[in-house]
């Protein structure tokens, strides 16, 4: 099966040898070179990095990849199978193979991270609560001129708790085209509308944050069939402090 995972980077890091992942250097435009495959060549978006994220990443395989399947994961995260030890080397023994994805893909239409639970927030008034809300306003009123059609999932996944995160995925090309089509189209927009002059150096990535909210509306809107799975962390993560930062933006707004 031809599959390429990007494994989206912005700076020199451990890479698995599996020729199935891709490193991707994204927002290299101005950029020291790192020894991998530029977000900068062909059609690109990577100037637009500081807003953008990832995406920039997603932008450039949409118009210049040419593959049967596609997928993303990040340099510290991945796919992988759930049973591990806690140090580093066991986790990255455990990060998915070429074997697992073309296992998983043979059944499933889209590989996905599993699902975060907010418990206390919905997605809508977590994102209010964290970010911006009337950026999350103003993009419900895109869809609702523009893809109206998607205005229902919209609404649902808005009210639900739980999310997938990390824009994460693996699937099918043709389906990841159709995607970046629709989610590029709504983004383009929003940035013609938004004055993000003032943000600072993390609300600057507004279009990185919409836009794990706008997959779940698509994937809702599609009705894929979804294999969820684990996602390792290949570095410690302070989940007492991120608890508390979430309880605080919930209190403080």
């Amino acid at each position: 099966m031809d599959i390429k995972i990007l494994v989206a980077t912005h700076k020199a890091y451990w890479m698995p040898e599996d020729d199935v992942y891709l490193p991707l250097h994204v927002g290299r435009e101005g950029k020291q070179d790192l020894g991998f495959t530029g977000d900068n060549t062909g059609e690109n978006i990577s100037h637009k990095n500081a807003n953008y994220c990832e995406l920039t990443g997603l932008y450039w395989a949409w118009k210049n990849q040419r593959c049967d399947y596609i997928g993303l994961c990040h340099y510290r995260r991945y796919f992988a199978h759930s049973k591990h030890g806690s140090s580093l080397e066991a986790k990255k023994v455990a990060i998915f193979h070429r074997a697992d994805y073309e296992k998983l893909l043979q059944s499933y239409d889209v590989i996905l991270p599993k699902k975060r639970n907010y418990y206390i927030e919905t997605v809508r008034s977590q994102y209010e609560h964290a970010h911006n809300k009337r950026d999350l306003d103003e993009v419900e009123a895109i869809i609702a001129e523009c893809y109206p059609e998607y205005s229902d999932a919209f609404a649902k996944v808005m009210g639900r708790t739980k999310l997938h995160i990390l824009n994460m995925f693996a699937m099918k090309k043709e389906l990841f085209d159709e995607y970046c089509s629709w989610l590029f189209d709504i983004l383009f927009e929003l940035e013609k509308r938004i004055d993000i002059s003032s943000y600072n150096q993390y609300e600057a990535r507004v279009f990185g944050f919409l836009s794990e909210r706008l997959f779940n509306v698509w994937l809702e809107k599609k009705q894929l069939k979804v294999a969820e799975a684990d996602v390792v962390f290949l570095e410690k993560i302070n989940w007492l402090d991120k608890g508390w930062k979430f309880l605080v933006r919930k209190v403080k707004g």
